[in-house]
């Protein structure tokens, strides 16, 4: 078991890292790429057996590795109080529409012929064998049957068309779909997925079905990764930078697509361990669904800058004999992202502002908390300008919709739920009912609760509803109690003194259990397992506490999290390596600034105590220069100034900064080779050098579960991917 647990581990750090934005191809390039050779870059599931480790975190419902088949020999049957829930959702949900179903059907041309794809580093990039069980026409009870009726919807795989010789889709190749919109000479490409490696096979799969078009251009809706990544499967850098191609994206997309998560970017990969549900087998009682997709491609990610900017609320543009008009949506969904309506086709596509599913307002990764106002107000205005005439909305995930009168209704469905929690949130906020309260009180309109496009697969109402009140009040609940408390392993053990130790806590813990009272139990046995972090058979039993909670869960986020950390909690964070990766195009992509505003958050205040110095930055192939000051200890930097005194002066073109953010080589090579110049004082860089810690990804997110080191040793000035903006 030892084994499989660490072969499991490496193929499920591929897929975190991979969830993270991150290329997993060693030594990609940031120059021309070829798309790959499909014929190695494929692989017939029927002919050739899964990989070790694509059998391992793809586990099957047949499986049986402990208790009824469970992946974990820990893991719990879904309890009589967990049935009985299915069967009332089951009952009570609107399982009689069935348009949803038929709709992701239609236009269906074909799918290939390999469920695998292999990525250029030569693991699988992509297996939507691995969530063949879904198929085989049993109700899971660890299932919410919400949740299993998106994951069956969300198995459709191969080409689709939309419009016949215009529009045409390519769904099951990664979390997003890509789009092909027909023009004069040839493919206008909407979102390219996250991967080279499934955007090239999408690609083949076109050509071979539609016949061969060159790609005239590509539109990214929004700075998300799984929407540019698989760019250069798709088209060559070269052709962009020439004009041969157009690459047409919002107004934000460049400083967004690289900048919305590297502050606390490290954190972020280590959360997305629980929302992604990295560390869990595909299987009944793991990993299902993302909601918007099955899940996200391990392959080469990559980022081709756009050379075309919609910079105004409504912009028109043609593009190879194809009329578009353009709707900037900031603050939505993404920061940077757009609608796109076709006036002559009558068809809206809708980026990821209306996917069919309630999206994050907070998403459980870590971001800023979006405006459902504002997303709102954004999809009245889509319903007015373009909704009234279309005939076809299709978007980046899920599936279209055809007919006005349908379209009109999931506008508004979306457009109402978005509203609704807002208002109906600070209404109940306005009487007094707090952070803490308010995913307990607020409710969605029975109307639009019995309407598959208001369910919050992506998001949730509780954790939705939290997040319209920290957006306009903050965390803090106003009682003072709750303003400066003690950190949780402060105030755990004295809550179990108080309770009279562990026994009594276990035994009332067990006791809830029984009862199916499982966040009463939660309540309890988290302090526990705080106050006594190497209590084991606690740790099992809020183990057990948070699976029941998460087999109950509609949405894969809230579900994964539960389960997820259920997994640690019993097993502890897995030994394992992780593989040698790289982001060249998103390093590459990031401006100086953001760079020196990261080496500010990696500085240790406590080495800086006593220091002080000025360091100028100048990088002269792109005329900018930095003033760096450590003062009070701490880093700060100003663009477009030098300082009059300071103490060093380093002087470096940008292109050879960039191969030192990238790790390519360390900045003492540049110093050595003579691309980089120093005058002054050297102290101060090698005391700044000094001061920079590497953050590790191995950190627990529960106590007792045993911190680990995730993380490749970098270069001291080397920086670290981004975390995830796939699925938003």
């Amino acid at each position: 078991m030892k084994r499989n647990r660490f072969v499991f581990f490496r193929h499920a750090v591929l897929a975190c890292l991979m969830i993270a934005g991150v290329s997993l191809a060693v030594g990609c390039s940031s120059g021309k790429s070829d798309a790959p050779d499909m014929d190695a870059a494929t692989e017939k599931s029927s002919e050739t057996a899964m990989t070790e480790e694509a059998a391992a975190a793809g586990a099957t419902a047949g499986e049986a590795m402990g208790e009824g088949g469970h992946f974990d020999p820990k893991g719990k049957q879904p309890s009589s109080f967990t049935v009985e829930h299915q069967k009332k959702q089951r009952e009570m949900l609107p399982f009689d529409d069935t348009r949803d179903m038929e709709e992701s059907k239609k236009g269906f041309i074909a799918a290939p012929d390999y469920m695998q794809i292999k990525a250029e580093a030569g693991h699988v990039a992509w297996d939507m064998g691995s969530y063949q069980w879904l198929l085989d026409g049993e109700d899971f009870d660890s299932i919410h049957p919400s949740l299993q009726r998106q994951a069956i919807i969300n198995m459709n795989y191969g080409l689709y068309e939309i419009i016949k010789d215009k529009i045409y889709q390519v769904r099951g190749f990664d979390l997003a779909n890509i789009s092909f919109v027909k023009g004069d000479t040839g493919w206008i490409v909407f979102d390219p997925l996250t991967a080279k490696e499934t955007a090239a096979a999408a690609l083949k799969l076109v050509d071979e079905q539609l016949g061969k078009y060159p790609v005239v251009a590509v539109v990214y809706s929004h700075s998300h990764a799984d929407h540019f990544g698989g760019v250069r499967g798709v088209v060559d850098e070269a052709d962009v930078k020439s004009g041969k191609v157009k690459v047409i994206a919002p107004i934000g997309f460049m400083d967004h697509a690289v900048s919305e998560n590297v502050y606390a970017g490290n954190a972020m990969n280590r959360r997305l361990f629980f929302q992604y549900g990295v560390l869990l087998p595909r299987s009944p009682f793991g990993h299902v669904d993302q909601s918007i997709g099955k899940n996200t491609a391990a392959g080469t990610l990559g980022l081709i800058p756009p050379n075309l900017i919609i910079k105004d609320d409504i912009e028109e543009l043609t593009v190879d004999g194809v009329k578009m008009v353009f709707q900037n949506t900031p603050g939505t969904e993404a920061p940077a992202e757009m609608n796109t309506y076709f006036p002559e086709l009558k068809a809206f596509w809708a980026a990821e502002n209306i996917t069919g599913t309630i999206h994050n307002i907070y998403t459980l990764r870590g971001a800023l908390v979006r405006d459902a106002l504002e997303w709102s107000k954004q999809i009245n205005k889509a319903l007015y300008m373009f909704g009234q005439e279309a005939e076809v909305m299709f978007s980046a995930h899920s599936w279209p919709r055809w007919g006005n009168e349908r379209i009109q209704e999931v506008m508004r469905t979306q457009r109402d739920t978005y509203a609704n929690l807002n208002n109906g949130v600070l209404h109940l906020a306005n009487q007094g009912v707090t952070i803490n309260q308010i995913h307990n009180v607020y409710r969605v309109p029975e109307s639009l609760e019995m309407q598959w496009a208001a369910r919050s697969y992506h998001g949730s109402v509780e954790h939705n509803s939290r997040a319209v009140v920290n957006r306009y009040l903050g965390y803090w609940d106003a009682n003072p109690t709750t303003l400066i408390p003690l950190s949780p392993e402060d105030s755990a053990p004295l809550y179990v003194e108080m309770m009279g130790g562990s026994g009594p806590i276990m035994a009332k813990g067990k006791a809830l259990y029984d009862e199916g009272k499982y966040r009463h139990a939660q309540e309890i046995l988290n302090k526990l397992v705080y106050a006594e972090p190497q209590n084991q058979e606690a740790k099992d039993l809020l183990a057990d506490v948070f699976e029941q909670i998460g087999y109950q869960k509609e949405s894969p986020s809230v579900r994964n999290s539960f389960l997820a950390a259920a997994y640690e909690l019993r097993n502890g964070i897995p030994e394992g390596a992780t593989p040698s990766t790289s982001g060249p195009d998103v390093v590459e992509a990031m401006s100086t600034e953001l760079w020196l505003d990261f080496l500010a958050i990696r500085l240790d205040s406590s080495k800086a105590v006593g220091k002080a110095f000025t360091i100028n930055l100048i990088t002269p192939d792109n005329d900018e220069k930095f003033a760096v000051e450590l003062s009070n200890a701490t880093l700060t930097n100003i663009k477009g100034y030098e300082a009059k005194d300071a103490d060093l002066t380093i002087t470096i073109n940008r292109e050879d900064l960039v191969q030192v953010m990238m790790g390519a080589v360390s900045f003492e090579d540049q110093i050595t080779n003579g691309k980089a110049k120093l005058v002054g004082d050297k102290k101060p860089f090698d005391e700044l050098k000094a001061m920079l810690v590497q953050f590790d990804l191995g950190f627990e997110l529960m106590p007792g579960t045993g911190a680990k080191d995730l993380t490749k040793e970098r270069q001291p000035f080397e920086q670290p991917e981004p975390a995830s903006t796939s699925g938003g």
